[in-house]
């Protein structure tokens, strides 16, 4: 079982383009989201009277597109390690001890 592991981990060299998929429907699936989110947020926002629900849902605002700037960021990082992936496998072709 042990010995298992070892040969999988040492079989794996980063991301593939195979895996390149789900990661990038995740991130538009995450984008409609909090498009529609703000969206919404910002309609309540305009209709309440009350000052504390007023401020909720400002703070609220805030947050989402505080999370909302580091996609740019997480795109970046998931593009680096799909190039790292393909780089690593072009060179593992040779066998190592």
């Amino acid at each position: 079982m042990e010995l298992r592991k070892i040969d999988f981990i040492k079989n794996k060299k980063g991301m593939g383009l195979n895996e390149m998929y789900p990661a990038i429907m995740t991130l538009v699936m995450i984008g409609i989201l909090l498009g529609i989110g703000l969206l919404v947020l910002s309609e309540v926002s305009e209709n309440i009277d009350n000052n504390d629900a007023q401020t909720a849902v400002n703070d609220t605002l805030e947050g989402i597109g505080n999370f909302a700037d580091w996609i740019p960021v997480i795109v970046v990082v998931i593009a680096a390690a799909i190039i790292l992936g393909l780089v690593l496998r072009s060179f593992g072709t040779g066998s190592r001890v």
